[in-house]
């Protein structure tokens, strides 16, 4: 939840303008007209973009979790298309996704993440070991004019599921993918923030549960899991024995297979992170979002849980059980983010999308929000800001089947795919 990119980004200076000859090319191409001259420039820039699953998207062995990222492997992303409208073109080892100052705006963050998340900790909880975590982490940060954040300095820490920081999980390509879209997108929403790394022996959920706990141990009040898989009548006792921690804010991607329900998005304890489509926009706010939806198989997870108990602060009539989502963020690959992975991959900046992006950028805001009350069940916070100007209320697309009704659709106020709607500021994030 991304190949060779090819898209600088609005954060640096680092652009030159096109020539009149290629600019129009680019346009033509764009604009799907269909000349030889136009066809070339398709060619060399293809309008569409396209992207494949990580490899931790599909899980190696029985029982364990999948992440939920996809990477964007050709054609043009939201952000080249803004680039190329703009008549600009960026050098050639620019990223092609949105960047922190990109998404900073979009969710009305700027000021807060200047000022904003000094002493706070946002822990990712993922599986298997990434050995090139920290190395990743400072070139995203470096690229990006964010301050460094190194185990040396105390910003980043990285743990075993025990919180043995020498004992690491054994490493795995697929899941370093994940955390360097995790570790890169909490950068980008809180960069003063510290970050913590709890690293699960596999992706069980029994490993990934425990993971989540050690980090709580640990004393992060902000903790992101951007994996999940199918429900079962086991999900309640994880709720107490994983996920049960007040005054602490844990963000679970909603999935990346469409409308339908996945666990742990849809224990009541945790809040429950839709995806949208992200695009710049003629309007006041300067954005855009939708629903993100690709096919019948692909787009924001939502629904109404078979087993968790529906948490008071939800007040929806068309689901007597938990409802997913509770509020969503950018997650369409098509829309997607500027990532920096090394692992298993030809050192370099990548474009990701999923709701693996969704969960820790909204941990960001937790974070930049301010430590939760005492015994609160942060997912209850936006609910009292719902149809008010601290959030984006997205209402248009549908992310599956569902006879027409909010669990899948779009609408004013609440709906499944993306919850009360996105962050616009942090004032929603607070209690």
């Amino acid at each position: 939840m991304r190949t060779s990119p090819t898209a600088g980004t609005t954060a640096t200076g680092r652009r030159r303008r096109i020539g009149a000859a290629f600019a129009a090319a680019a346009a033509l191409a764009l604009a799907g007209f269909g000349t030889a001259v136009q066809a070339d420039a398709a060619t060399a820039a293809p309008a569409k973009a396209t992207w494949a699953k990580t490899p931790c998207a599909t899980p190696k062995h029985k029982g364990e979790l999948a992440c939920n990222s996809l990477r964007v492997t050709g054609g043009l992303t939201a952000f080249q298309k803004q680039q190329a409208a703009d008549g600009i073109t960026p050098e050639a080892a620019t990223p092609s996704g949105y960047g922190p100052s990109d998404l900073q705006s979009a969710y009305g963050l700027t000021s807060a993440a200047a000022s904003k998340g000094a002493g706070e900790t946002i822990a990712i909880v993922d599986a298997y070991n990434d050995p090139n975590a920290e190395a990743d982490l400072a070139k995203y940060r470096s690229y990006y004019g964010l301050s460094a954040c190194t185990k040396a300095s105390g910003c980043f820490k990285q743990v075993s599921q025990t919180g043995s920081t020498t004992s690491l999980p054994s490493s795995d390509a697929g899941w370093s993918e994940e955390i360097s879209l995790d570790l890169d997108m909490a950068s980008a929403i809180c960069p003063n923030c510290n970050i913590l790394l709890v690293e699960a022996n596999s992706a069980t959920m029994a490993n990934l549960g425990t993971a989540v706990n050690e980090a709580v141990t640990l004393g992060a009040k902000y903790v992101s899991n951007s994996y999940g898989g199918s429900e079962s009548s086991s999900d309640t006792s994880y709720d107490t024995s994983y996920f049960k921690h007040p005054g602490v804010a844990i963000t679970v991607s909603a999935g990346d297979g469409g409308y339908g329900a996945e666990y742990p998005a849809a224990s009541q304890y945790v809040t429950s992170v839709g995806g949208t489509a992200l695009s710049k926009a003629s309007n006041t706010r300067g954005w855009s979002e939708s629903v993100w939806n690709t096919s019948s198989t692909e787009g924001t997870g939502s629904g109404c849980s078979a087993y968790d108990a529906k948490p008071s602060w939800q007040t929806d009539t068309g689901c007597a059980k938990r409802t997913i989502a509770d509020v969503s963020a950018v997650a369409d690959p098509a829309t997607g983010v500027s990532v920096y992975d090394s692992y298993g991959v030809t050192a370099g900046f990548y474009t990701f999308g999923g709701t693996s992006a969704s969960s820790p950028i909204i941990a960001g805001v937790y974070a930049l929000a301010g430590t939760p009350s005492s015994g609160s069940y942060p997912a209850k916070f936006p609910y009292a800001k719902a149809g008010t100007s601290a959030l984006n209320d997205v209402t248009s697309g549908s992310n599956g089947s569902c006879g027409g009704s909010y669990l899948c659709t779009a609408r004013s106020g609440y709906d499944g795919p993306t919850g009360v709607g996105t962050p616009e500021g942090v004032s929603a994030f607070t209690g």
